[in-house]
């Protein structure tokens, strides 16, 4: 049977095939050829990108292909801020904005897209695309570079924006929006173009509620402590981000169960083993009313009392702590008489305890050494050995040797805190104060200790 081509059009990106045979039609695309791995291209401004002498309020941008624009709201930055955001619409190959606010004379202007411009077909993303122009007789052309990381972990968070105000009043960041704005990537590393030769106040922000102000203090924040100017800032400018206070949204409240009829309890023994390093636990399913510590012994195999060891409660009047310097390979016995605890509705252990255990051996850890060059002993620095993002051992620093002849296994990321006041933790920042956090320097190789050999590293910081 013949086939008659009858056309062939272009619909929505495509060249359309239609053929007729016998009463049925076919359309499809065409197969084969390599896939548009192109962005969008811009192929014609009004007015012209870099146009000085602006006036108006209306921009209107062509591209070689049909445009979408995507989760413009967190993409969009226009730099000086506006108080009213400009309207953004889009057909076809056409992308139009429109300022609803007066712009300032003799201003450059950037409106920067980040990744909110893709193609239609294949979603190839133009990035970080960037319209200038400005309302006086040149175009603004200096640059300010920095980073910004977390004071408490060294690491980058690719949320925050870096913030340039002309109001040089330490309550501006609080009550008004920047002048300028720009996006922190991925490494911490944030940029500032077409910036006129002036003093500004630099700051970060992770923006919780999107009002561009720094008004809440559990909001990740920064802040340099002298005014900065593109014109003589040629080095890259360091800012340490930090929460005054943690925040309190996290903390979920929960119904407190009811107590439990028959008083248990459980143990932090590993298959009856003790670590060398901790002490033993015991944890209570209901809180204890009643702790005879006296009752209670941690003896040796011939029921012998161990001296200078102790038990005490925890707050929560459900853990009892027994703390000892343990002797590694010895078997050690805990007794515990059923009426020696008792909860708040009047239980007793069903029976007396007496719990028998083993400590660890010393070949169960790893012998490390660390040998640090360009360490700061006059800051007060604190090594910190990191599982995940918690802090699993902190020991401070008093020379540019370390060692530990009894560490558990694992593999850690080591951290150094410089704890300038010397409390041992980590402190944050206080704006009002103008102090800065106490910083963290993350080093990247990991270390992997193996139990019973003796593991060394040399770093330079």
């Amino acid at each position: 049977m013949k086939n008659f081509v009858f056309f062939i059009g272009l619909m929505a990106g495509f060249y359309v095939l239609v053929t007729f045979n016998s009463g049925c039609a076919q359309i499809s695309a065409p197969t084969g050829g390599a896939r548009d791995t192109l962005p969008p291209r811009l192929v014609k401004a009004v007015p012209e990108e870099k146009t000085v002498g602006f006036v108006g309020n209306k921009v209107t941008l062509t591209f070689n292909e049909y445009v979408d624009l995507q989760e413009l709201q967190n993409n969009l930055l226009i730099s000086p801020l506006q108080k009213k955001s400009p309207q953004i619409s889009y057909n076809l190959k056409t992308i139009t904005i429109k300022f609803k606010d007066s712009l300032l004379p003799n201003t450059t202007y950037s409106v920067d897209f980040g990744n909110a411009i893709k193609d239609v077909n294949e979603g190839n993303v133009l990035k970080n695309f960037t319209y200038v122009f400005s309302t006086g007789k040149t175009i603004d052309s200096l640059t300010l570079t920095g980073s910004v990381l977390l004071a408490e972990t060294g690491k980058a968070d690719s949320t925050m924006v870096a913030m340039l105000y002309r109001n040089t009043n330490d309550t501006a960041v609080q009550k008004i929006k920047p002048d300028y704005i720009t996006r922190v990537d991925g490494s911490g590393n944030f940029t500032f173009k077409n910036l006129p030769d002036a003093e500004f106040m630099l700051y970060a922000l992770k923006d919780g509620d999107g009002g561009k102000t720094y008004n809440s203090k559990t909001e990740l924040f920064a802040f340099h402590d002298t005014l900065v100017n593109a014109a003589h800032n040629n080095e890259p400018i360091k800012l340490f981000a930090f929460a005054e206070q943690k925040d309190k949204n996290t903390i979920t409240t929960v119904l407190k169960p009811a107590a439990e009829k028959k008083l248990k309890h459980t143990n932090n023994l590993s298959g009856q083993e003790q670590d060398l390093l901790f002490p033993l636990e015991f944890t209570f399913n209901n809180p204890l009313k009643l702790f005879d510590s006296t009752a209670m012994h941690l003896t040796d195999t011939n029921y012998i009392v161990i001296p200078n060891y102790t038990k005490t409660i925890d707050s929560t009047q459900k853990k009892i702590i027994v703390s000892n310097n343990w002797l590694p390979e010895t078997d050690y016995y805990f007794i515990m008489p059923k009426e020696s605890v008792e909860d708040s509705a009047g239980n007793f252990l069903a029976k007396s305890d007496s719990l028998r255990f083993k400590t660890k051996k010393e070949s169960d850890y790893g012998t490390i050494l660390i040998r640090f060059s360009n360490l700061r002993l006059t800051n007060h620095p604190v090594i910190q050995f990191v599982e995940g993002n918690e802090v699993k051992f902190a020991f401070p620093l008093t020379s540019a040797e370390w060692s530990n002849k009894r560490f558990p296994p694992g593999e850690y990321t080591i951290r150094i805190l410089y704890d300038s006041n010397n409390n041992g933790i980590w402190d944050p920042g206080n704006y009002s104060k103008k102090i800065q956090p106490e910083n963290v320097i993350p080093l990247e190789q990991k270390i992997p200790v193996k139990a019973g050999w003796d593991n060394e590293r040399d770093i330079k910081l």
